[in-house]
């Protein structure tokens, strides 16, 4: 563990925060700028679990058999929840050559090919979360690497380092949650996958029920669930809420399950009972017993498959397969005897996170008291486990589905043990600091409320929140969204939202603002103004003006010039809405709260993009009448020198409420102070001005000093760490003298004599050195 901690300081961390939202083509995945062309190129797809990574990884493997990614002349795709099953080494040709395609003759000669082409050459690990026990990572290879025999870990390791192959191409997919960049020193690329959109979900199960008699029927009736709706973003829970609902029409039903819970309830009964007799019930619920057992233990393990010959019994093994709980796959033959051996893998992930919490209920050794233990949600530095982290909403669920028709089906389970784990989970919710939860508990905490549709529960939960629910950096599934609606809607109290950088979709963010007790919430820009012209099309114009006047902006912090587009592009929103507001309300003008309250302002952009967008930030200030600071000092500089200076003066006049302007560690020169000095006289409430750490000489000082006596609400003055000289330094303490308002003046400079400074300080103590 200390090798690795050593190792993390070196690597270099993909950050996700300030991800954008984008349709890509997929001959785009491969594109990187800026890379070496002779170096392994690294590109991560993430996404949750059934977000469809697999199926991409496929569909590039299909395209390029036909003709696709020409670039490529092998491509070679390992399933690692498969590929890190045996426990045995490989050469790096047996990896590539023997695993899964075996060349019929020429080998050797291919692979020295491969050796000497790297960059024709494309590796995809598909679940990277497969290649478990992480902690154990190893970190180099020996020199002899390609003829060497190493673990799958230990030779994907060396691809990963460069030490192996360096210039092919690898892709990785794992789920977001998954230290992926612990182990990978550089990712040139980095794509997350966050499912269907509303229109995409009603084209996939318009497909899916294509042709059927009850295709219309089928999409009403799922969208009137809105819950299992939200739920078909994810493509997989997509295709089980389509199979639920083709068997619920098939038999004349009008009506789908609530939860989450029941929906996997009802599809492991329908898997499992259609056709049973009396004879095969008692097998099946015995084998489901021990699937469940057997789901629970690999997730444990964070695994989803095994070797078949490890399965406890033929018939277990046979139940897995009939009912597709397990999917088989082949294992590369034996090297000793030749034989060739088979695994078994979970169909998907809702199915072994379904099972594992049906086992928590079953199994016998599972006492009531050790239930709360798997809730993922009372401690803040425990984090979930990725694995299972589906387990406790399932298990609240069965718990308040005991009595459940399909439950009592598939389980002989005595019903006063139930009763008792049921009492025990409201007991300890019950206990639980609701107020105190940070935001993934409070909505693991909330999803596993609503599986159990308790109204007790709901009621409970909504007298506990607190008033300012913050999930700024969070993401915010659609699921998410509903379930956080459902709750606040239920409550007679008001919240203030903040939803910033949570990928909340328009939709979610809609319904969210729209609830009449969220009196206030924050959002990203880009996200607020295209709910508000999404509104204004639509003509929703009274919402339109609701959402406006919740909508927070202070204090508002740019750290991109894309966030000053963004103000911009409010700004302009602004001018667009007062007509349509107009035509509402009989209302002559309109000014959005937001902009008009806008108090602070803090650029952050750096010295890269400094200057560009503090030019376009420069152009809408005049728009906020009561901004009173405006802070262009990052810690890693802005340098907008006396260009931006220059065009700050031009708008300064203008921002009457400025009460504080920070422009330190900006390179302003003597010229840019100048332009300044023009200007400042006309801010009638600037109480705080700091230059401090610029480049600004005795002639700036002594346009400064000629202005000081008219800036009659200055109180602080900071001009440290400058290019001032003796002279400056006289220019600016004279000037002090007629200045009685001001209080403090920060002068210390390193081109300043000590001797000169001290005596001026003697001569006006408002001096600081």
């Amino acid at each position: 563990k200390n090798s690795i901690k050593a190792v993390e300081k070196e690597l270099v961390t993909c950050n996700l925060q300030r991800k954008e939202k984008a349709a890509l083509r997929m001959s785009q995945i491969f594109q990187i700028q800026g890379g070496k062309d002779l170096e392994t190129k690294v590109i991560v797809v993430l996404g949750k679990a059934g977000m469809g990574k697999s199926i991409l990884v496929q569909k590039i493997c299909q395209d390029w058999s036909n003709g696709e990614f020409s670039q490529f002349e092998f491509v070679f795709w390992f399933d690692c929840k498969q590929i890190s099953l045996p426990e045995k080494r490989y050469s790096l040709k047996d990896l590539l050559l023997e695993f899964f395609v075996k060349p019929q003759d020429g080998s050797k000669e291919i692979f020295e090919y491969i050796l000497q082409n790297p960059a024709k050459v494309l590796l995809v690990f598909d679940g990277f979360e497969g290649l478990h026990d992480h902690e154990n990572f190893p970190r180099c290879l020996g020199s002899q690497h390609e003829k060497g025999l190493y673990s799958v870990k230990e030779l994907l390791s060396g691809l990963i380092q460069k030490k192996i192959l360096n210039g092919c191409t690898l892709l990785l997919t794992a789920r977001p949650k998954d230290k992926v960049y612990q182990y990978v020193s550089k990712v040139d690329k980095a794509i997350e996958m966050v499912g269907f959109s509303p229109h995409q979900r009603e084209l996939y199960i318009t497909k899916y029920f294509e042709g059927l008699p009850y295709c219309d029927n089928a999409l009403k009736l799922i969208k009137e669930c809105e819950y299992l709706f939200s739920h078909c973003y994810s493509p997989v829970m997509c295709r089980f809420v389509c199979f639920l609902c083709e068997t619920v029409l098939e038999v004349g039903g009008k009506s789908l399950p609530s939860t989450l819970t029941a929906v996997l309830l009802k599809v492991v009964h329908q898997k499992v009972i259609c056709m049973q007799t009396d004879v095969t019930a008692m097998q099946n619920q015995e084998s489901l017993a021990t699937l469940a057992n057997i789901a629970w233990y690999l997730g444990e393990k964070h695994q989803s498959a095994m070797r078949s010959d490890l399965l406890p019994s033929k018939e277990v093994k046979e139940f897995a397969l009939k009912y597709g709980f397990f999917l088989p796959f082949a294992l590369p033959k034996h090297s000793d005897t030749g034989e060739e051996e088979f695994g078994s893998t979970f169909s998907d992930f809702f199915i072994q996170n379904f099972l594992g919490a049906l086992h928590l209920m079953l199994a016998e050794e599972m006492k009531d008291k050790n239930l709360t233990k798997y809730l993922s949600f009372p401690s803040k530095k425990k984090k979930p486990s990725n694995w299972l982290d589906l387990v406790p909403r399932f298990l609240s669920g069965l718990l308040f589905l005991q009595d459940d028709a399909y439950f009592c089906s598939l389980s002989n389970k005595d019903a006063k043990q139930s009763a008792k784990k049921q009492k025990t989970l409201l007991k300890y919710i019950k206990r639980l600091q609701i107020n105190e939860l940070c935001p993934e508990r409070l909505l693991e905490l909330l999803h596993c409320i609503y599986e159990t549709q308790s109204s007790y529960l709901f009621q409970h939960v909504t007298l506990r929140l607190k008033p300012d629910l913050s999930f700024l950096g969070v993401v915010l599934t659609p699921p998410d969204v509903h379930v956080l609606h459902s709750i606040l809607k239920r409550s007679r109290e008001e919240f203030s939202l903040d939803l910033r950088n949570s990928s909340i979709d328009m939709q979610g963010l809609k319904d969210l603002v729209g609830l009449k007790n969220v009196a206030s919430f924050r959002a990203s820009l880009s996200d607020t103004v295209r709910l508000w012209k999404s509104l204004e099309q639509t003509e929703d114009y009274e919402l339109l003006r609701a959402s406006t006047e919740k909508f927070v902006l202070d204090p508002f912090k740019a750290k991109t010039v894309k966030d000053v587009s963004d103000l911009s592009d409010l700004v302009e929103m602004q001018e667009k809405m007062i007509n349509c507001v107009q035509d509402a309300c009989g209302c002559s003008s309109y000014e959005i709260p937001a902009i008009k309250n806008l108090r602070k302002v803090e650029f952050a952009l750096g010295p890269v993009c400094g200057l560009q967008g503090f030019l376009k930030l420069v152009e809408i200030l005049a728009a906020f009448p009561l901004l009173q600071h405006l802070d262009l000092d990052a810690l890693s500089e802005n340098g907008i020198g006396d260009e931006g200076a220059k065009s700050l003066s031009e708008v300064l006049p203008t921002l009457t409420s400025l009460e504080t302007l920070n422009l330190s560690q900006n390179k302003i020169t003597d010229v840019g102070a100048e332009k300044l000095a023009t200007a400042l006289p006309a801010l009638s409430s600037l109480k705080t001005l700091s230059l401090y750490n610029n480049s600004i000489c005795d002639f700036g000082a002594e346009n400064l000093a000629k202005v000081l006596p008219e800036m009659a609400s200055l109180r602080v003055l900071d001009v440290q760490y400058n290019k001032i000289t003796g002279v400056g330094a006289q220019q600016l303490t004279d000037s002090l003298r007629k200045c009685p308002h001001v209080k403090n003046l920060l002068m210390w400079n390193p081109t300043i004599p000590y001797g000169v400074l001290e005596h001026l300080q003697q001569l006006d103590s408002r001096i600081s050195v």
